[in-house]
């Protein structure tokens, strides 16, 4: 080739490789566009105070802008329930805001700068103001009431929130550094460290380091978040651990109610025990009819000596407290929120004074217009239980029955507030149907297990079974259909070795059928082969556990089938 052909080739090359460089640069703009320059985008809000609560930035979703006034922090009603009350509450009677936590249920008068805690008064910061249509919470002055720690940064115009129930991890940068917004060289810097300033360590859901790849996220002490090498921290210190609660009850609960009358003396059971349950409800609390939240109690020296031989054996005592299906004087509790706050002192008093482990809510037949309003009553107590270390367990019946005995029930918020939701599985065909059938066949129970985990969203793990110790009799003559109760102990007693005996499957129980002066008699039956039936739903379904209606009603042999059945000893 000719010197001058060699020249023109080395053009060529010339431009093909200028044209290569060209295409690089460009593709490395877009890469830089698309990968690396987002990292670079001031996504911080400047313009308004920002929200940090449990190291997670929420001002872009907050509701309403924080106010700051007088030295008080103030969120607005629809944030406080968005992140700390699901269940605040505005009382127009007393034109009031009710806010509860785990253990503590707090009141503010609007305009007063008090509020009642648990009962008690005390002056606050602040109080309830208006803007714009809508209440603003003092917030500073309830960090007791959350359980929080509370901070303004005013460099940064940041509040921080930190739970005292989560762990709390701090650390110290060792050199001079720099906090990226994102786990990467290649992104925007939020904050710098000087050597040896402190962070705070991002927990994760499993309350340990969040660490993407070497690189962990912090919280600067101008409330910034954002990723450090992890080897760039040192003097790594556990400040607070997650509290963890204690359950009362390991495993499965068994629990067992003690029936008679308000009338009748508790039942001397000294030198006893019952093998299989580890709860115990004795019925000694019922409401006063009219009595504006007062409690009948039947306690007494022989109660006494009942709690004392209950806890001798290990089992915890919650009580029922019965509203005797007293419908007007319930709805006038419900309605009031002093009633409801006289109501449950008077629970708490009793709770104390008697050394109770916990409390069980009978209230049936109620107005389903109240529904909401006893779901209030039950929020309100939950706390007040909470402080002391009692459990509230609450009776309903089954989804999707008759307006007053079964629509006047919230199960979710229910199931969602109190420790445990009583499902009372009996009654399928009650004293008052029109149709003969079982008191509690297992389809029924099964189908209505499946309405509360799912319609109505019942965590299982807070679903007790109720099972029956009693059948219906049903007779017919001369055309009339009657039914009455009959324990299952006195089965053996009154059907004839003659009755015509069927398995049902679907029921899992006998039809028992026979004749007498002239009536057909009709049951189906329980025993040792139904219950442990319905029992074996409380695994199935991974339930909390179950409780029976009503201690000396059953056959001795029963007991062995629940021991075994619930794994309790």
């Amino acid at each position: 080739m000719s010197r001058r052909g060699k020249r023109e080739a080395e053009k060529v090359k010339s431009k093909i490789f200028s044209k290569i460089i060209i295409v690089a640069i460009f593709l490395g703009l877009v890469f830089f566009v698309l990968k690396i320059a987002p990292n670079y985008v001031n996504t911080e809000i400047a313009d308004k105070t920002n929200l940090v609560i449990n190291n997670t930035n929420v001002t872009d979703v907050l509701k309403n802008d924080v106010i700051i006034e007088n030295g008080v922090i103030y969120i607005s009603e629809d944030d406080i329930q968005n992140f700390f009350d699901p269940h605040i509450y505005y009382d127009e009677k007393y034109n009031q805001v009710i806010t509860t936590s785990a253990n503590q249920i707090a009141s503010i008068i609007i305009g007063e700068n008090a509020m009642t805690n648990n009962g008690n008064k005390e002056s606050i910061s602040g109080t309830v103001i208006e803007r714009n249509n809508t209440r603003y919470i003092p917030f500073s002055s309830l960090k007791n009431v959350y359980n929080v720690e509370i901070n303004y940064i005013n460099s940064s115009d940041t509040i921080t929130v930190d739970s005292l129930d989560e762990k709390y991890v701090t650390a110290n940068s060792t050199e001079d550094n720099v906090i990226k917004s994102d786990p990467t060289y290649f992104s925007r810097v939020v904050d710098t460290l000087n050597s040896g300033e402190k962070v705070t360590i991002v927990q994760d859901d499993n309350n340990v380091n969040y660490q993407i790849g070497d690189w962990v996220e912090v919280r600067t002490d101008a409330g910034k978040l954002g990723y450090i090498k992890y080897e760039d921290l040192s003097n790594e210190t556990v400040k607070r651990e997650k509290i963890e609660e204690n359950k009362q009850i390991e495993g499965k609960v068994s629990m067992v109610w003690d029936y008679f009358t308000e009338y009748a003396y508790p039942p001397d059971r000294s030198g006893t025990d019952i093998q299989g349950i580890n709860v115990i409800s004795p019925t000694f609390f019922t409401l006063v009819d009219e009595g504006q939240g007062k409690i009948n109690q039947n306690v007494g020296e022989e109660g006494k000596k009942y709690i004392e031989w209950a806890h001798s054996n290990g089992y915890k005592v919650w009580p029922s407290l019965s509203n005797n299906s007293y419908i007007g004087t319930t709805s006038e509790i419900m309605h009031d929120y002093n009633l409801r706050q006289q109501l449950i002192n008077n629970i708490i008093s009793l709770v104390k004074e008697y050394n109770l482990d916990g409390i069980n809510i009978d209230f049936e037949y109620m107005y389903e217009e109240d529904k909401d309003l006893f779901s209030r009553f039950i929020i309100e107590l939950e706390p007040r239980l909470h402080e002391l270390g009692a459990i509230l367990s609450v009776d309903v019946t089954a989804p999707d029955g008759s307006p007053e005995w079964s629509l006047c029930y919230d199960r979710y918020t229910i199931g969602q507030v109190a420790d445990y939701i009583v499902f009372m599985g009996y009654d399928q065909n009650g004293a008052y149907s029109e149709e003969e059938g079982t008191n509690a066949g297992y389809d029924w129970v099964e189908a209505n297990i499946e309405k509360f985990l799912g319609q109505e969203e019942v965590d299982s793990d807070k679903l007790i079974l109720g099972v029956p110790f009693y059948v219906r009799v049903w007779k017919e003559k001369d055309g009339a259909t009657t039914n009455s109760a009959v324990n299952m102990n006195k089965l053996d007693e009154i059907v004839p070795d003659n009755a015509k005996k069927v398995w049902v499957d679907r029921l899992k129980q006998y039809y028992i059928e026979y004749e007498k002066d002239g009536t057909i008699y009709k049951l189906w039956s329980e025993d040792e082969e139904s219950i442990k039936a319905k029992l074996s739903l409380i695994q199935k379904y991974n339930l909390a556990g179950a409780s029976f209606w009503a201690k000396d009603r059953e056959t001795p042999s029963i007991w062995s089938v629940i021991s075994q059945s619930l794994g309790v000893e």
